[in-house]
């Protein structure tokens, strides 16, 4: 439970971090902006989701989350730039909101490791 906490931890942390750009700078952009917000919006519920529902669904949402949401900025820093916005690498909140990602795509994946049942482990070997 304390590796699907930390996971949900993750994920709240980078949707917070989106929600406070959301507010601070990207309100105003047409495409960039409601992805800001829709990401808050998922953070909270993959979350919940992660604390309240043991199953396999919840983390590998969490990987996806963390996978997409840390691709769109890897997207953004290019000279091509993500729908106009062009991003660097500068500041507490893209770090904080890359550290958290990276979080979040590995306990989600840590969490699908750990709680795997022994018998779709012994299917696999057979």
């Amino acid at each position: 439970m304390k590796l699907r906490l930390l996971t949900a931890v993750a994920v709240l942390v980078s949707g917070f971090v989106h929600l406070w750009l959301w507010f601070d700078v990207f309100h105003e952009e047409d495409v960039v902006g409601p992805a800001f917000l829709l990401n808050a919006a998922a953070s909270v519920v993959i979350a919940a989701l992660l604390l309240r529902w043991r199953h396999w669904a919840p983390p590998l949402l969490a990987m996806g989350f963390g996978a997409s949401t840390l691709g769109a900025f890897l997207v953004s820093t290019t000279s091509s730039g993500l729908f106009g916005v062009h991003q660097r690498w500068e500041g507490g909140w893209v770090f904080l909101a890359a550290a958290s990602e990276v979080l979040a795509l590995i306990g989600g994946a840590a969490v699908l490791l750990r709680e795997r049942t022994p018998s779709s482990v012994e299917q696999l070997q057979h």
